[in-house]
């Protein structure tokens, strides 16, 4: 059980408009980096393996393979240095956190496909 008071004072570094995207989608991170005095944006391509805790302090994690090595960034999810989260492709899982990936390369990384959620379907307003 949370304090009241903890809750009133995070209210405030939370995101307007919450992230959607599940563990196992293939997201593009698009990350906010300062160079001197210029702001540009960064983008981290990967699977969601993990996401963890809850209001301020919730955190996922991305995993990608570069140059045949394996890298993983975990971002926190209400930080404004995360400028968006684009889901790529959804995929289905049976748990919910996919370090098992972590051993596996090549065509064994492959999960299977998932059609979207209710809430991610797209709309189209070009449609007559």
């Amino acid at each position: 059980m949370r304090n009241k008071l903890l809750d009133a004072a995070e209210k405030s570094s939370l995101r307007a408009e919450p992230l959607q995207f599940a563990v196992g989608d293939t997201v593009d991170v698009h990350t906010r980096i300062l160079e001197g005095n210029k702001e540009r944006i960064q983008i981290f391509s990967g699977v969601v393996i993990a996401r963890r805790g809850s209001g301020t302090s919730e955190m996922f994690t991305v995993r990608r393979v570069v140059q045949g090595e394996g890298v993983e960034r975990t971002f926190p999810t209400h930080s404004p240095k995360v400028a968006q989260v684009e889901v790529k492709r959804h995929a289905r899982v049976r748990r919910a956190k996919l370090y098992y990936l972590r051993e596996r390369t090549g065509k064994a990384t492959r999960l299977k496909e998932r059609r979207a959620r209710p809430w991610e379907v797209q709309v189209n307003d070009n449609a007559k």
